[in-house]
Formats: C-alpha cells, sequence, structure tokens
C-alpha cells in the first residue's frame, strides 16, 4: 500500500498528497503551485528553493516536523550554483517528501514574482521632521583642556544653532569620538527632537532633544523610511526629509505567509509552537531590513544616510514587529500591550540603520491598528465636514466612518478570499493574473485583461502582446469583477447560486458534481469559477458589509457620498463592480474611490512631520471602536449582506448606473434561463 503524505505550499495555500519520496519540485508541479527551475531538476540551476516550516499548524490540522523531509544528499550539499543556497532553503528538486509538511516558496523562486502595487501620495502637507543635521566647527581640544567632546557639541550646538539641552547617550559616542577625529572638529550632528502638542496647538513643546549620531565634515544626507507591514505584503517608502519628496519605493510579500495566510493562523502558530512568536518577528523584522536595503540600493545611498524610520501594521504586525506576544490579540477582550506611538531606535528591532530612530504608530484598538490609524491620518475623515467611509480592504478588513465631528472604527474578518485564496483559480497579483473581466450579455463569452499585458483578450495582437505569459489565475480585482459580471448577466443569481438552466444558453455554463461551474478559459491553463468560488466572495463581502453597515447604525450615517477603498487590492477594484456585488453601501458611484496605500502614505506624513505624529496620537485617542465579535445585530446585517447587492437596502444609484437583473421570486434552481438587460453598464464598466 503506497504511503501518502500531505504537502501545505505558502504562499499559495495550496494542498498536495503525494506518494511518500516525491521530490517537492514534482509534488509542486503536479498541484500546480508556481516554482522556477531551469536544469530540468538535477540541482543546477539553484532557482527552486523552499523553505521547510516546522511546528503545529492548526490551520491545516498538521505537525511539520525536520524530518518530514530528506536529509541533504551529496547534489545539495556540492551544490555551487550561481544563486547561492540561502540559509534554512533547501532545492525543491532533490529534497523528498517524508512526512507531512509545509512548504514555503520564497518570491525569488517564483517564476512569476508577487506585484506588489501599493503607490503613495502624501497630498499637501509641512515638512518639519523629527530629524534634523547641524553643521558644526569646533576647536579641537589642546593639552590641558577640562572639557570633553561630548560636552563641545552640546556646547556648540546650544551656541550656533539655539538648541539647548540636547542629551548625548551612550550609543552616539562612538561615532562622535571617531567623526571628532576624523573631521577635526568639523562634524555634522544628526538630532532627533520629540515634541508635545497639547490639544489642537501646532506649536510642540519640546520634550526631548537626542543626539542620534555624529557625521565627519559636511554631510546633508537626511533621509528617512516609511514602512506599512500588511499580513500579506510588506510596502517601503524612501524619502528625503529635507524636501518631503519619494525617493524610492520597494515591497515584497511578506514572510510569515509560510506560518498562516490569515492573522489568526499567526497567533495560533504563536500559541502552538514554543518560539513562535520569535521566529514571527524575526520573518517580519528581516523583511523591513531587506526592504531597507532595496529602497538605498534603488537611491543610490548608504543605510548610513536613513536618519529615522516609521512603521505600521495592524495589532498583530504592531506586535510582532516589537517582538511582542500576538496571542492576547487573539481572544477576547483583545488587550493590546501598548496603544500609543512608540519611540526607540531602528536597532531596537534589529534593523541595520546605524543612528536611525525609530517610530511605531499607535494602534486604534485590539483589531484596528496603526495602519488603520495611518490611513485615516492620510485621508482625513477626520477633518472632513461631510461623512467619510474609509475601507482597506484586505484579509481583516479595517473599516472607518464619521467626519470632524466623530470617527467610528471597526474590524471585518474577512478573510484571504479577496486576494485570491480559498478560490480554486485564485492566486496573488502577479504577471499573468487576471485583474479585470466583461462578459458579453447576449453570448454569455467573457473577455479578459491580465496583468503584464495593455491589450485585452479580445483586442487584436493579444496573443502576440502576451508573448511567453502564461494567464494562470484570477487576482482580487479580477475576482471581484467575475462575480459581478456573473451576477448582472444572469449567470448567478441574488442568491449567488450558479443557474444550470443557463447551460442552455452557453457551453461556458457547465454542471460540476451537484452545482455548475463558469468557464472563463479552457487554456493553456483552465480556469473555473465553482459555486464555491461564488460563496466565498459572498463570505468575505458580507463581512465586510456588514461591518460597514453596524459603524453606519452607531453613528446614525445614513447615507454617504464619499467611500475611499484604500490598499493595493482597493486601489484596482472596479467602484461600479464592488456596488453590484454589494461590498459598499449605495452611493453616487462617482463617489466611491481606490486611494492606493492610504497606511503608506499615513507612515510617510509620520516620518516626515512631527505634527502628523501628534495628529494620528490625538485623533487614534479620540475614535469610537465598534467591536463586531461582540455585536448581535452584526450577524443579522451578515446574513442581509449575503445577497447580491444586498437582501435589503436600496440601490438607487446603482441602479441609475446599471440594469440590475429583476429579483426572482421562483427557486433559481427550477426557473427558466433568462436573458439580462445589461445596456448601460457597458457605457459605465467599459475600459479606457
Amino acid at each position: 500500500m503506497t504511503v501518502e503524505h500531505r504537502v501545505v505550499f505558502t504562499p499559495s495555500g495550496i494542498v498536495a498528497t503525494v506518494p511518500q519520496g516525491s521530490a517537492v519540485l514534482d509534488a509542486a508541479r503536479a498541484a500546480g503551485v508556481d516554482i522556477d527551475s531551469v536544469c530540468g531538476g538535477r540541482g543546477l540551476c539553484g532557482r527552486c528553493q523552499v523553505a521547510p516550516s516546522t511546528g503545529q499548524f492548526a490551520k491545516w490540522g498538521l505537525t511539520s516536523t525536520e524530518d518530514a523531509l530528506s536529509v541533504p544528499g551529496p547534489t545539495e550539499l556540492d551544490y555551487r550554483g550561481r544563486r547561492p543556497l540561502q540559509e534554512g532553503h533547501r532545492l525543491s528538486c532533490q529534497a523528498a517528501v517524508l512526512g507531512d509538511v509545509v512548504i514555503d516558496v520564497p518570491a525569488q523562486s517564483q517564476v512569476h514574482s508577487p506585484v506588489v502595487r501599493k503607490a503613495v501620495d502624501l497630498g499637501e502637507i509641512t515638512v518639519d521632521p523629527v530629524v534634523t543635521l547641524h553643521y558644526l566647527e569646533m576647536a579641537t581640544a589642546v593639552l590641558g583642556d577640562e572639557i570633553s567632546d561630548a560636552e563641545r557639541l552640546v556646547s556648540a550646538l546650544a551656541n550656533d544653532w539655539d538648541i539647548p539641552n540636547v542629551e548625548v547617550p551612550a550609543g552616539a559616542l562612538p561615532a562622535l569620538s571617531a567623526a571628532m577625529a576624523e573631521g577635526k572638529g568639523a562634524v555634522t550632528a544628526v538630532v532627533h527632537t520629540r515634541r508635545r502638542y497639547p490639544g489642537q496647538s501646532e506649536d510642540g513643546e519640546v520634550v526631548e532633544r537626542r543626539v542620534l549620531t555624529v557625521r565627519p565634515g559636511y554631510s546633508d544626507a537626511e533621509f528617512g523610511v516609511a514602512v506599512d507591514v500588511g499580513s500579506t505584503t510588506v510596502a517601503g517608502y524612501l524619502l528625503d526629509l529635507a524636501t518631503g519628496e519619494v525617493v524610492a519605493t520597494a515591497g515584497r510579500m511578506n514572510p510569515q505567509i509560510r506560518f498562516g495566510e490569515d492573522l489568526m493562523s499567526r497567533v495560533s502558530y504563536a500559541m502552538l509552537n514554543p518560539g513562535g512568536t520569535a521566529e514571527l518577528t524575526t520573518a517580519v523584522r528581516t523583511a523591513i531590513d531587506e526592504v531597507i536595503g532595496e529602497l538605498c540600493e534603488a537611491a543610490g545611498i548608504y543605510r548610513v544616510d536613513v536618519c529615522d524610520l516609521v512603521v505600521v501594521g495592524n495589532p498583530i504586525m504592531h506586535h510582532l514587529v516589537l517582538g511582542i506576544d500576538p496571542t492576547p490579540l487573539g481572544a477576547a477582550p483583545f488587550t493590546l500591550a501598548v496603544r500609543d506611538g512608540v519611540w526607540a531606535d531602528a536597532a531596537d528591532i534589529d534593523v541595520d540603520l546605524p543612528g536611525a530612530s525609530l517610530y511605531v504608530g499607535p494602534c486604534i484598538a485590539g483589531h484596528v491598528g496603526a495602519d488603520a490609524a495611518a490611513a485615516m491620518l492620510a485621508e482625513g475623515p477626520h477633518r472632513s465636514p461631510q461623512p467619510q467611509l474609509l475601507v482597506d480592504v484586505g484579509t481583516n478588513a479595517e473599516i472607518v466612518l464619521g467626519d470632524n465631528q466623530k470617527v467610528w472604527a471597526a474590524s471585518s474578518p474577512t478573510g484571504p478570499a479577496f486576494e485570491g485564496a480559498q478560490i480554486s483559480c485564485g492566486q496573488r497579483a502577479t504577471a499573468g493574473a487576471i485583474e479585470g473581466v466583461r462578459i458579453d450579455p447576449a453570448t454569455l463569452e467573457p473577455r479578459f485583461k491580465v496583468i503584464g499585458c495593455d491589450l485585452w483578450s479580445d483586442n487584436p495582437g493579444f496573443e502576440a502582446a502576451l508573448g511567453s505569459l502564461e494567464v494562470s489565475g484570477l487576482c482580487g480585482s479580477g475576482i471581484i469583477e467575475v462575480i459581478a459580471e456573473m451576477f448582472l448577466v444572469g449567470i448567478i443569481d441574488h442568491r449567488g447560486v450558479i443557474v444550470g438552466e443557463m447551460a442552455e444558453l452557453s457551453p461556458r455554463i457547465i454542471a460540476d458534481g451537484r452545482t455548475f461551474s463558469y468557464v472563463l478559459q479552457t487554456q493553456p491553463v483552465p480556469l473555473l469559477v465553482t459555486q464555491n468560488d461564488v460563496r466565498a466572495v459572498q463570505l468575505a463581502k458580507a463581512a465586510l458589509r456588514a461591518g460597514i453597515d453596524l459603524l453606519a447604525e452607531h453613528a446614525g450615517i445614513a447615507d454617504v457620498a464619499d467611500v475611499r477603498l484604500a490598499g493595493a487590492f482597493g486601489a484596482h477594484i472596479s467602484p461600479v463592480h464592488a456596488m453590484v456585488l454589494g461590498l459598499v453601501p449605495d452611493g453616487p458611484v462617482e463617489g466611491v474611490k481606490g486611494v492606493g496605500n492610504a497606511s503608506g502614505a499615513g507612515a510617510a506624513r509620520m516620518l516626515v512631520s512631527g505634527s502628523q505624529r501628534a495628529e494620528v496620537e490625538r485623533t487614534a485617542q479620540e475614535v469610537v471602536k465598534i467591536e463586531t465579535a461582540t455585536e448581535a445585530r452584526f450577524q443579522e446585517l451578515f446574513v442581509a449582506a449575503m445577497s447580491l447587492p444586498h437582501e435589503t437596502a436600496p440601490t438607487p444609484h446603482l441602479e441609475q448606473a446599471v440594469d440590475l437583473p429583476p429579483r426572482s421570486t421562483a427557486d433559481s434552481e427550477t426557473a427558466g434561463p433568462k436573458r439580462r438587460r445589461t445596456g448601460r453598464q457597458r457605457n459605465q464598466m467599459q475600459e479606457q
């Protein structure tokens, strides 16, 4: 009898069952997992490197141990290819499966590396960074002087720059001594100033001044890095602190994905595995450091030129960056270890930025983190005279609603469906992923647009423009659009049921067990939208919409004309398709817009302005937090939101933009096929 084992591949979440002794690369290929290899599995190219994970993984109900893979053989031990074998990595073509195992496929080993699409816009802002440079020329010491270099520096800052009471901590002394000697008394002091802004005052009261480091001679390199740590991606921005200019951007997948796709899976990993918190912390800190390295390389600067680092993230990422056990956030009462902003040094989180300060933004509550606070700072619902709805769509959606009188916030567990997980043909936003879909209402034939190609699939020259790129799956925006399009043309009804009788009208609708599926593509990779896919999207969108409706009830706000969708996913959602699904409440279509990485923009604002840090800390304290987990009303709203667009909420604005299919009173599974009238949405949703 053949012994079989389960292999879980992250970040895709694909699970393969393979015979004992199978090579990991063969298991990946059989399951359709994206792993690069050009040497035919002979252990020569080094492109197929993977990282086995050990520990208990409650999400998949397995324990992955070190002996789940064969020990490295001669090919791996003697490997000297162009791509060095990273510590803890294995060549998947050589490692054999001997037990249940979790395998992480790093971005550099994927044929199509993830596209981290997170641009940032700071808007109008006054630049007043907390870190400043000050050039000083001091007389060199002579025999008989009774004054130290530190005293000389403090005196010069007070006399030449009118900066009194500056502390020179122990960490800055080695750099000071070396700079004084090399510069012969001419040095540039990097000074960090922390201010308190009482009430609404813009004139800060100095709380602390300290020297971060000292450079020999004259230096004007004054850069800072803002990092938005998401559960899926880590996005970084390098800014010139003197001008506020964004000099470089970089991003990568969060390597914690190998411990679990969603936040609760990672909390579970920390709970079940001794040292799990340390593993998660090391993974995310390493990613931050690598992003900083990419930023410096892209801008042609050195790490010593970076003076300040700002980090934001959801509460669990926030705690893990700081090395704090996140398990209290996994159960009621969801208690934060720290809510206020944290002021420290970059070295405190093991980031290689000599002489740089660190600021970790404030959280709002146990499930609404520093990323939401940063997004608020960027988009400004608390500054708006009219109600604004701000939604950061991710695995754990964070929702903010309010105006300049009062602001409410909540989180909602949408899960990873919007990012391609839990969808049969879903994938992350990589080259070859379908990001836009249209379905002809007469023929039910689809056309689509993929990342990496400017043409739609029905445009002349599409195949040539595609080149060697393979259409491989649906990313988040594509998932939203295909479900919305299927609803608009009548393939699925308002309850989300794929109408089997539509198979009489098109071969695209096929029987799939006891349900039906829609065939989006047959070659080279079959792509089907199944009934389970539709349900996964319904569950995710209902969780998000119920959170929004719950906040609206608490706030007493019936109509919102200003809806902002944040995050990489939110920035690429079609507003009309989002409203067709009922992701957001009905309102003027032109009032729904993507705002990009608002959390990253907020972090960048904190980086270049001390007053912005004061504003975000003050605002975070004033927000009214609504806990969806303890609200009985949430479940009622969730059930109503499962329907498309919604079971009870009227949609007058949406109906002005598109022709919604009539709601049938008959059972969808027995009703005959109906053509849908979909004239107006062709104008509204036609590609540019």
